[in-house]
């Protein structure tokens, strides 16, 4: 039994691990470097799908189910751009159309497999996974720090057994920085420094400022500024059902001479659900200084990776208690837990209005 089989949508309601995942949004697929012509699978949104690029470079996705016998479209071949599956030698142009069959001596043009609308901006490729005709380019969260050559980015990925709701909240969630992440990204200065949080449409934001604190591990090294005061701007997005965003700035108030002043850092979480309990997860760090770096570049690349993986390790706990403790549990929530109240009630309403369901 699915999710959506037993989910009560409730007016004024949050969502959780059970509640229906959202289709009409853009998600990540892959990033660029994971498509090519050899076609890979992947489960996005409960969906097999095969990824591939046409011989002119474009990225195409189809859903990875030959309509014939179901055979796995992915274990397939291209030949041109022509994607044929491997057990009857079916024939699928980038559109999902058939093209030819070899048993036919006319080819069933009414087969087809689904293809879905797909949109690659600088180092990620968008799927669109619910209906076709509601996919607007528009709606693409911008990222475009990610593709700006003013900007340079270390990155990574994981693949976790957890939802996507509990991963917006974790990002949402600021006071856990100086226990879960002590040194590399929070200090018991920042969690207790003052946040305002407010809601623009389906997007939910976080500010905050901390002045006269000397930064955390992530930022003291690659800016030089270890144990010097320092004043701390943050913002925190959801922007989407799909991607989360942190900007910060590190001002020094008394640089000294000629020394570079303020340093920003964009951060980026991309998850797609692969299931309800299980998600694809791209992360970036970008900043906008010492592009050329190489100890910058490790440096980040080890302390995010950490970080991130210390994220990942925690929500994987906290869904093993959640999926295998039959003692029923309702969380409390406190103060500092409105940014994810709100953004749960954001996901509450959309998946509600996908089910046609009114509030």
């Amino acid at each position: 039994m699915t999710a959506s089989n037993v989910y009560q949508f409730q007016p004024g309601g949050f969502a959780d691990h059970r509640t229906p995942l959202i289709m009409n949004c853009w998600y990540v697929a892959a990033t660029s470097s994971e498509v090519s012509r050899n076609i890979i699978s992947r489960r996005l949104l409960g969906t097999d799908v095969a990824l591939y690029r046409t011989l002119g470079g474009e990225a195409i996705a189809v859903r990875n189910r030959c309509p014939h016998r179901s055979f796995p479209l992915a274990k397939g071949r291209l030949v041109g751009d022509t994607l044929i599956c491997g057990y009857h030698g079916m024939q699928f142009d980038p559109s999902g159309r058939c093209s030819h069959m070899p048993s036919m001596p006319i080819t069933p043009y009414n087969a087809s497999v689904r293809s879905f609308p797909v949109v690659e901006l600088g180092p990620l490729v968008w799927i669109w996974m619910g209906e076709a005709n509601l996919a607007d380019v528009s709606q693409i969260p911008n990222t475009h720090w990610l593709d700006d050559p003013a900007w340079t980015s270390v990155s990574g990925a994981f693949h976790m057994k957890s939802d996507y709701v509990s991963m917006h909240e974790n990002l949402l969630d600021q006071t856990h920085f100086p226990f879960l992440h002590p040194g590399a990204i929070g200090t018991p200065e920042f969690a207790r420094s003052k946040l305002t949080v407010r809601q623009e449409g389906e997007v939910i934001i976080i500010d905050r400022e901390l002045k006269n604190s000397s930064p955390p591990g992530v930022y003291a090294m690659p800016t030089g500024l270890t144990g010097k005061p320092v004043h701390r701007y943050s913002e925190a997005r959801f922007a989407s059902p799909a991607l989360h965003t942190a900007f910060a700035k590190i001002v020094d108030p008394q640089p000294t001479s000629g020394a570079q002043a303020e340093f920003r850092f964009n951060i980026t979480h991309a998850f797609t659900p692969e299931s309800h309990g299980s998600i694809h997860y791209w992360w970036f760090n970008s900043r906008n200084f010492k592009l050329d770096d190489q100890d910058s570049d490790v440096f980040l690349h080890t302390a995010s990776a950490k970080a991130y993986l210390e994220d990942v390790d925690a929500l994987e706990w906290i869904w093993e208690v959640v999926q295998n403790d039959n003692q029923p549990q309702f969380d409390l929530n406190f103060a500092p837990d409105k940014p994810g109240l709100l953004m749960r009630r954001v996901i509450h309403e959309r998946a509600a209005a996908e089910a046609g369901v009114s509030l």
